[in-house]
């Protein structure tokens, strides 16, 4: 991975940190579920109105939106409305990294280096024992929504390879027409667990207190979050292996944690602050690339970065390894 492409990961994961605190701030004032609907509602329709269709499968692109879009966010709005913390949800939704790696290493076929398992071994202990200390302090109450995080991160995992399997001509375009999918059933799943008096109330309220910090919270989450964020993830799997971008989502809760101590004044328990520490030790592991041997041949690889010919990228970038990969999926 180039040093740019580096940057523009550690990019989206401020963004998508400080995305927890946002949406921290609307669920004060949105039902979850709701809030969800609206979230994609407000891509959506624009979308559909003004930009083409990117040239994908329909079956990637339904399972990027149902992934990334229903399955993540469904879970983890009801998980931050239960009572799980911004920074803490910042932290425990990185379990999509190592699923994107073990996924991808048994669905795609991506070679799995040792160090690559190493960091994301390391990673998955950190988020276990966040969820046993959790248990241990709340018992069920404080447990339930980090296991709710947990099946949000694989949701997430879903997403993203069903985004590197579409292998999309414009990752822009990609991203905005997943935002079509979510809207549908999350408002259906609104109006049967929300409830039609509570998705009003929401909105006959929005001059109260807590209106317009949630209305700048879902302008940030679908601007910010969804619009560039995602765009940029999505471009970056494009390019590179799985298992070699969605480690850098482990930095999100650098970045979450930070801001939600800044404005919400949350505090995290030291023993769970020292197992986010080995989250975050397991991407640096999982995404450091191995330096060639002296005197070792090299030869362009297919993502544009100059490795070892002995090493070649398994899947490939772009639309021919995105392809390939689909291939072996489906026969």
């Amino acid at each position: 991975m180039t040093p740019r492409d580096r940057l523009l990961a550690c990019l989206v994961a401020v963004l998508w940190g400080v995305n927890f605190t946002a949406i921290h701030a609307s669920l004060a004032h949105f039902p979850p579920f709701f809030l969800v609907a609206l979230r994609f509602a407000l891509i959506a329709v624009p979308t559909v109105l003004l930009v083409p269709r990117p040239a994908v499968p329909v079956r990637w692109l339904l399972g990027y939106g149902l992934g990334f879009g229903v399955l993540q966010f469904a879970f983890l709005y009801l998980a931050m409305d239960l009572g799980m913390p911004a920074g803490l949800s910042s932290l425990v939704l990185q379990a999509s990294a190592p699923f994107t790696v073990l996924l991808a290493a048994v669905l795609l076929r991506e070679r799995l280096s040792p160090r690559t398992a190493a960091g994301a071994g390391l990673a998955v202990v950190g988020l276990a024992g966040i969820a046993v200390h959790r248990g241990h302090l709340g018992g069920d109450a404080a447990l339930v929504p980090v296991l709710l995080t947990l099946l949000g991160a694989l949701g997430w995992a879903l997403g993203n390879l069903s985004s590197r399997l579409a292998a999309p001509d414009s990752p822009l375009r990609l991203t905005l027409w997943m935002s079509v999918v979510p809207p549908l059933p999350m408002l259906a799943l609104a109006l049967v667990l929300d409830g039609p008096e509570r998705i009003a109330t929401s909105l006959t309220t929005l001059g109260a207190s807590t209106g317009a910090p949630a209305l700048l919270g879902l302008a940030y989450t679908v601007v910010v979050a969804t619009v560039v964020g995602s765009g940029l993830w999505t471009t970056l799997m494009k390019r590179y292996p799985s298992s070699t971008v969605a480690p850098f989502s482990m930095l999100v809760p650098v970045a979450g944690l930070a801001t939600s101590w800044l404005a919400l004044g949350e505090r995290v328990p030291l023993a769970e602050l020292g197992l986010g520490v080995v989250v975050v030790a397991g991407v640096l592991v999982a995404s450091a690339r191995p330096r060639p041997r002296a005197g070792l041949a090299t030869a362009p690889d297919p993502t544009g970065v100059p490795g070892p010919a002995a090493l070649p990228d398994p899947v490939g970038a772009g639309r021919t390894g995105g392809t390939r990969a689909a291939r072996s999926l489906s026969g």
